[in-house]
Formats: C-alpha cells, sequence, structure tokens
C-alpha cells in the first residue's frame, strides 16, 4: 500500500512543526526561575507573598507596585500550571488573582 494510506483511505502527512509554540517557549524560559523556587522550602514562597502583599497594603503612595509584583507572580504560576488543574482549581486560582487585582487598583487609584 502507498505510503499515506491506511486501510485504503488517503491521509495527509503529518506535520512535525520545528517551531516551538508560545507556551513550550514560557514553560523553557521559566524553568530555572521554577527549579530554584522548587528548591527553597515550602512555607518560604508563601511569605514571600504575603510580605509583598502586606507591604503593598500598608506602604502608601507606591505600595501598589508591590500588589502587582504578586498579582504579576500568581498569573505566571497559573498559566504555567493551567493544563495540570481540573476546573475547580481554575477557577479558585482565577478568583484570587481577581481579588489581588482588584486589591492593586484600589491602591493604586485610591478614593480621595
Amino acid at each position: 500500500m502507498p505510503p499515506g494510506r491506511r486501510n485504503g483511505v488517503r491521509r495527509p502527512p503529518s506535520r512535525v512543526s520545528c517551531v516551538p509554540s508560545l507556551r513550550e517557549s514560557i514553560q523553557r524560559a521559566s524553568l530555572p526561575a521554577v527549579e530554584r523556587l522548587n528548591a527553597l522550602p515550602r512555607f518560604v514562597p508563601f511569605v514571600a507573598i504575603l510580605a509583598l502583599m502586606l507591604a503593598g497594603l500598608f506602604v502608601p503612595g507606591w505600595g501598589w507596585v508591590l500588589l502587582l509584583l504578586v498579582v504579576l507572580f500568581l498569573l505566571w504560576t497559573l498559566y504555567l500550571a493551567w493544563p495540570a488543574m481540573d476546573s475547580t482549581q481554575r477557577l479558585m486560582r482565577i478568583t484570587i488573582v481577581l481579588i489581588a487585582a482588584a486589591i492593586t487598583v484600589t491602591q493604586a487609584f485610591p478614593r480621595t
């Protein structure tokens, strides 16, 4: 039987792309940082994020920049973990990111 045919049905040749996808590129670029984070004790990233959140809440003026760093970190980890999560985990993490973003916007543009 000629190549590209199976059971009498002609199939297009499969194309293997040598160009990595955006996700693969981000995952490859993130690997050293993820490995460093994974080498730390489990409580260290949690305490660091908590400290940044509290500092962002209580530092007047530019404290929102610290909160923005937290939001960006949470978005990055959400993006990397997305394929491994189920819908409930995704919903919970999106909710946390949205709450952190709302706090950041509130701090950046306070009512006068």
